[in-house]
């Protein structure tokens, strides 16, 4: 092979060269199986521009990350953090004179996550193995960039923290409908433990319960439940909650009746025995 097409053949295999960037649960960077650490200021940046998920101005991305410093010390700040990405920056970057990018070729775990998230929400399609084995509940669990509390990272985080905690619920409801319950159970939990004041949470882990019969565990998550709300708000469920767990609360008490009324008549027969 000549000089010329080997240096081809090694340009196209870097360029075929997938990175994956982690934002769910810290900030991560891998490529064929190997990790890169990357200087702050870089992580950064590319935390930014994978957020943002469409070309921003340069004058943008220095003001966004640098915005206590002047114009002209954000600008030097952000071409030191680009030049400190070294030669990975060809292939996490698109970089033009005015404009930076997220590369092609940069697969964004955040991404993963969205795109589940969403497709349980539609709910118009059949669960997935991932759904069924915990992977999807696993990807859901996970905050976005923990530890990071620049403005532009908590907005994006709490949006994100939105749109999991409504698709464990809806993994959680999807789950019981297909007796799945062991999954189902864990999947509200999850929900539960990520904002344990939320509602709608311990409503679908109540029903969850219910769905599998366990309703003395329904109405102690509903006790544990109003004792929090009580002590952090001084406040009760709602009438919606209290409705869920009042059938499970008669029916508790119906079986719990046809349990004594069965006790007195074994005794009553067992009496006449003797």
């Amino acid at each position: 092979m000549m000089r010329s097409q080997a240096v081809s053949a090694q340009h196209v295999s870097d360029s075929a060269q997938v990175f994956r960037l982690s934002l769910l649960g810290g900030f991560g960077l891998r490529a064929s199986g190997k990790e890169h650490t990357l200087a702050s200021g870089s992580c950064r940046l590319v935390a930014l521009l994978a957020l943002s998920g469409q070309p921003m101005q340069r004058s943008a991305v220095a003001g966004t990350l640098w915005p206590e410093a002047t114009d002209a010390r954000a600008c030097a700040c952000l071409r030191s953090a680009l030049a400190r990405l070294g030669h990975v920056r060809g292939h996490l970057l698109r970089v033009t004179a005015t404009e930076l990018s997220l590369g092609q070729a940069v697969r964004v775990d955040l991404c993963e996550a969205q795109a589940c998230a969403q497709r349980l929400l539609v709910g118009d399609g059949p669960l997935t193995r991932a759904d069924r084995c915990g992977h999807s509940e696993e990807l859901l669990a996970l905050e976005l960039l923990p530890g990071w509390y620049e403005d532009w990272v908590l907005l994006q985080a709490e949006t994100w923290r939105q749109f999991r905690l409504h698709a464990l619920e809806a993994l959680s409801a999807r789950l019981s409908g297909e007796e799945c319950h062991a999954r189902a159970v864990s999947a509200a939990l999850t929900a539960v433990s990520a904002d344990p004041l939320r509602e709608s949470a311990r409503s679908v882990l109540i029903r969850a319960y219910l769905a599998e019969s366990n309703r003395s565990e329904a109405l102690r998550e509903f006790e544990t439940y109003r004792r929090l709300l009580r002590c952090a708000l001084g406040v009760e469920p709602t009438v919606r909650l209290h409705g869920l767990v009042g059938a499970a609360k008669q029916a508790s008490g119906l079986s719990g009746a046809m349990r004594m009324n069965l006790h007195m008549t074994s005794s009553g027969s067992a009496r006449a025995a003797n």
